[in-house]
């Protein structure tokens, strides 16, 4: 059956709205996912790593914690970033049954944007 031209360009401006109200979920879920980290980071972080990540509070300094824009982390992989999220090591915490999976992503796309910051 073929299709006429009215109905192929209703569906295609169809097809668009959809793809368009995508788009627009998919980048609302991004900065909710965003504002999660950060929300996250200065609740469950910024007292020992600093609301900036620089890790120049007392215990930071006191623990020696390394600054999170450092290339000695962001050269670290995602994988084991997320390790030491969840697990801890050295002096943090393990955040392992106190984070969900989808914090822990949140965080570490913060620990992630916070070179770009500065």
């Amino acid at each position: 059956m073929e299709e006429s031209v009215g109905g192929s360009w209703l569906r295609d401006r169809l097809l668009l709205g959809i793809a368009a109200i995508g788009v627009v979920f998919l980048l609302a879920q991004s900065a909710r996912s965003q504002e999660s980290g950060e929300a996250l980071f200065k609740s469950k972080c910024a007292m020992c790593h600093g609301p900036d990540g620089a890790g120049k509070t007392m215990m930071g300094e006191k623990l020696k914690i390394p600054d999170l824009h450092s290339d000695v982390v962001q050269k670290k992989t995602d994988a084991e970033l997320t390790q030491t999220i969840t697990k801890g090591k050295g002096s943090m915490p393990s955040n392992e049954g106190k984070l969900s999976k989808e914090q822990i992503i949140s965080l570490l796309g913060f620990v992630r944007d916070l070179a770009k910051k500065h």
